[in-house]
C-alpha cells in the first residue's frame, strides 16, 4: 500500500483568506486527506504559510509593525481559523523557518554547482519617493495581457500571465502610488530552466494523463512558448539570504522559496519528535509515497514547471508529484473577492455567520473545478436548505425522535429483514463505492452529488415503509424499519465525516458509536452493526435554515449588492 504525501498552496501571509482560497486548495485536500485516513491508509497532510516576498512587506508596511513580528501574528491567526474549519494538517508550518531557509539555501547550491545558475545584470524600476527598488509585487499597474487595472508585477491575477513589472502599463509603485519609476541595473541570479527543459517535459508526459484538463494545458502551453532562465533573487531584506559574494542585502525570490516550502515543514514536523520521524522517508528517495498537490490555477506554473526543474535540476531523488488537483476562480456575484472595496466574505467572518460544516458542504457542492464558479448568498441558502437541514438533517431528527418515543432511548429489537432493507444496502453499497471513488479521483462535485443520492436513500426507504403507520399496525415491523434506520444514521455519518466532520461527530455521539469503519468506504454498509438495547439519543438540532430575509442582509453587508452592478436575482 502506497504513503499518501498531500499538499495545498500555501496560503500567504498576508490576512485572512476568503472563501475562493479555501475551496481551490485548502479545503478539498482536506478531503481527500480525510478519506484517505478513513480507509486506514498513511497520510501526511503538510502545509503552511508563505511568508516571504513582497507581500508579506507590504502587509507589514501598512499595519504598522515590522515584517517578523507581522507574520508570525498572521501565522497564528490563520492557523486557528483554519482549526475552526476543520482543516486538519499533519502540520502547518512556515516559510520563514530555519528549516526552510536550509533546505532553500540546498537546493541553490545543488543547482549552483551543477552549473544551472548564472549572474545578470536586469533593469529594474526604482522609486525616487520610496528611495527603493521595487520588486516583481511593489509595482503594479494595467495587464498588457487582458487589461486588468490591477495587475502584480509578477502575474496578472485575472488571465494568470507571469509577468515582469516592466511589462506592466502604466506601471505604479504599491507602496506610494508614485508613478514617476525610473530603470536601473541590479545583479541578480537566474535559474537557467531552459536547460532543463527536456526532463520537465517528460516528467510532464509521464504523469499529465492523470491531471485535469486545466493542469495539462497550462503545463503544456508554458512547454510550447519555451521555458526561459528565471530571476531567483530580490532586492529585499525579507527572505531566505542568498549565499554568494557580492549578493549580501539579496533574498531569494519567493517563488524560488515557496515550494520548497512543503518540504521545510515536514522538516518542522520530523524536528517535533525527531526519534519517531524523518522528513526524508516522505521527501527524498521514497517510492512507496503517492503525493498529491492542491491548487488554484495561478499557482499551476510554478508546480508543474519551475518547482519540477528545480527537483530535477538538482539531480536528487526529491519526490515528485504523481497527481496536481487545480482549480479555476471562485468569483462573489460576478467580481473578484476585494478586501478593499468589503466585496465578499473572508473565513473569520464566514465563520462567525455559520458553522464550518455549511461552508465545507456548500463550497465544495459549487467547487470551480472545470470552469470559474460563483458564491451567491441565494445558492448558499438553498444549498443548505435543501441538503443539510432538509434531507440529512431531517431524516437523523426524525428517525431518532421517532424511535424514542415509540421505543424508549435504545435501539428496538423486533422483526426480520426483507426485500425493501436488501434492496437498501444494495443500494447503499454502490453509492459508497460511487462517493469514495469521487474523492479519489479528486472529483468532489460528484462526491457531493455521490453523498447527497446517499442520503436520500435514507428518506426514500422511510417513505416506503412508514415507520410511523407501522408504529399502530405492526409494532415488530416498526423496530426493524427504524432499527435500519438508525444503522443507515451511522452509515451516513461516517462517510459524511470527510467533509462535515463537526456534524458527522455529533451524530455518532448521539448514536454511542466510533465513526472508525475503513470497510464502509469500499462499499461494505452493514445496516446491523448496531443491535437491539444500544443506547441513543437525538443530537442537538444539527442544522438550521437560512431564512430568505437574511440574504437581502447579508448581500448588503457583504458587498453583494445591485449597486455593485448585480441583478436582484443574484
Amino acid at each position: 500500500m502506497s504513503r499518501h504525501l498531500v499538499t495545498s498552496a500555501l496560503p500567504y501571509i498576508n490576512g485572512i483568506k476568503h472563501l475562493g482560497n479555501l475551496v481551490g486548495s485548502l479545503l478539498p485536500a482536506d478531503v481527500y486527506a480525510r478519506l484517505l485516513r478513513a480507509c486506514g491508509e498513511e497520510v501526511l497532510f503538510i502545509c503552511g504559510t508563505d511568508e516571504h516576498g513582497t507581500p508579506a512587506e507590504i502587509a507589514a508596511h501598512e499595519a504598522g509593525t515590522d515584517v517578523a513580528t507581522y507574520c508570525a501574528a498572521m501565522h497564528e491567526r490563520q492557523a486557528e481559523v483554519y482549526r475552526r474549519l476543520g482543516i486538519a494538517f499533519d502540520h502547518f508550518g512556515r516559510t520563514s523557518s530555519a528549516q526552510n531557509r536550509t533546505l532553500t539555501q540546498h537546493f541553490y547550491r545543488a543547482l549552483d554547482a551543477l552549473g544551472l545558475v548564472v549572474e545578470g545584470e536586469v533593469r529594474q524600476f526604482y522609486s525616487e519617493a520610496d528611495r527603493r527598488f521595487l520588486p516583481d509585487r511593489y509595482v503594479v499597474g494595467t495587464c498588457p495581457h487582458c487589461g486588468y487595472e490591477v495587475a502584480r508585477g509578477d502575474q496578472c491575477e485575472r488571465c494568470s500571465a507571469v509577468l515582469d513589472p516592466q511589462d506592466l502599463l502604466l506601471p505604479r509603485s504599491a507602496l506610494s502610488g508614485a508613478t514617476d519609476l525610473e530603470a536601473r541595473p541590479t545583479r541578480h541570479l537566474f535559474f537557467e530552466v531552459d536547460k532543463v527543459s527536456e526532463e520537465v517535459e517528460r516528467w510532464i508526459g509521464a504523469h499529465c494523463g492523470q491531471w485535469s484538463r486545466l493542469v495539462s494545458s497550462t503545463a503544456h502551453k508554458w512547454l510550447r512558448e519555451g521555458l526561459k532562465p528565471r530571476c531567483i533573487t530580490r532586492d529585499l531584506k525579507w527572505g531566505v539570504d542568498v549565499p554568494r559574494p557580492g549578493f549580501e542585502g539579496k533574498v531569494f525570490y519567493v517563488w524560488f522559496d515557496a515550494p520548497v516550502g512543503y518540504i521545510g515543514a515536514t522538516r518542522e514536523w520530523s524536528d517535533l519528535d525527531p526519534a519517531g520521524r524523518d522528513y526524508r522517508t516522505w521527501w527524498f528517495a521514497a517510492a512507496d509515497v503517492e503525493y498529491v498537490q492542491f491548487m488554484a490555477k495561478d499557482n499551476l506554473p510554478f508546480h508543474t514547471i519551475f518547482f519540477p526543474a528545480m527537483i530535477l535540476g538538482a539531480r536528487e531523488p526529491w519526490t515528485l508529484p504523481a497527481r496536481i488537483k487545480g482549480f479555476h476562480w471562485l468569483n462573489y456575484y460576478r467580481d473578484k473577492f476585494s478586501t478593499s472595496r468589503r466585496r465578499g466574505v473572508f473565513l473569520d467572518q464566514a465563520l462567525d455567520l455559520y458553522p464550518a460544516d455549511y461552508w465545507r458542504y456548500a463550497l465544495l457542492s459549487i467547487a470551480p473545478e472545470s470552469a470559474d464558479a460563483e458564491f451567491t448568498w441565494e445558492t448558499f441558502a438553498a444549498i443548505v436548505n435543501k441538503d443539510l437541514v432538509g434531507i440529512i438533517g431531517n431524516f437523523v431528527q426524525r428517525v431518532l425522535a421517532l424511535s424514542i418515543r415509540g421505543f424508549g432511548p435504545a435501539v428496538p429489537s423486533g422483526g426480520r429483514p426483507g426485500a425493501a432493507e436488501d434492496r437498501l444496502a444494495a443500494d447503499a453499497r454502490q453509492t459508497l463505492k460511487a462517493y469514495a471513488s469521487e474523492i479519489r479521483r479528486l472529483e468532489f462535485r460528484g462526491a457531493i452529488r455521490a453523498l447527497r443520492q446517499l442520503w436520500s436513500l435514507g428518506n426514500l426507504y422511510l417513505d416506503r415503509r412508514a415507520p410511523w403507520a407501522l408504529l399502530h399496525q405492526d409494532r415488530q415491523e416498526a423496530a426493524l424499519v427504524l432499527r435500519t434506520a438508525i444503522n443507515l444514521i451511522r452509515v451516513f455519518a461516517t462517510a459524511s465525516s470527510p467533509i462535515i466532520p463537526f456534524s458527522a461527530q455529533r451524530v455518532l455521539e448521539a448514536l454511542g458509536v466510533q465513526g472508525d469503519d475503513p470497510a464502509l468506504f469500499r462499499g461494505e454498509a452493514d445496516l446491523g452493526r448496531i443491535g437491539p438495547g444500544h443506547p441513543v439519543s437525538v443530537p442537538p438540532l444539527l442544522f438550521q435554515r437560512i431564512p430568505a430575509e437574511a440574504i437581502g442582509l447579508l448581500r448588503q453587508a457583504y458587498g453583494g449588492t445591485e449597486a455593485d452592478g448585480c441583478p436582484a436575482d443574484g
